[in-house]
């Protein structure tokens, strides 16, 4: 990947894990936050100070930011999991055990329709 003085890519390929699809122009590329920001906000979020979502907005230590294609984040939205799965099937199990990490570390609360679709997405994980 090639970076500007900035350090913005400026050319290379990515893989989008949501849709499989090879990115090869930075204009494709979004980074995704796994549990969106306002969906954070509404499970918890709201109380947290301005330094803890600040640190949840950028947290590059769980698996919380992804490279994915514009058009798949644009598809997720806000949503949960509950609403929108990643149209490859094949990352299921991936998406919810990353959800589940960074809703846990950062003690944000579960519905009981977003435990239920969780369930069904970890059922796709392989033992």
């Amino acid at each position: 990947m090639r970076k500007n003085a900035n350090c913005h890519p400026v050319r290379g390929i990515w893989h989008s894990p949501y849709d499989g699809k090879r990115l090869k122009s930075e204009k494709q590329v979004d980074v995704d936050h796994v549990v969106p920001l306002a969906y954070a906000w509404r499970s918890g979020a709201s109380k947290w100070s301005q330094a803890r979502r600040r640190a949840f907005a950028n947290d590059l230590t769980r698996p919380e930011l992804i490279v994915v294609s514009h058009s798949a984040n644009i598809a997720k939205g806000g949503q949960g999991p509950q609403s929108w799965r990643p149209p490859r099937r094949g990352y299921w199990c991936r998406y919810a055990t990353s959800w589940i990490t960074v809703k846990h570390h950062y003690r944000l609360f579960v519905t009981r329709k977003e435990k239920v679709a969780l369930l069904n997405m970890l059922r796709t994980c392989r033992g």
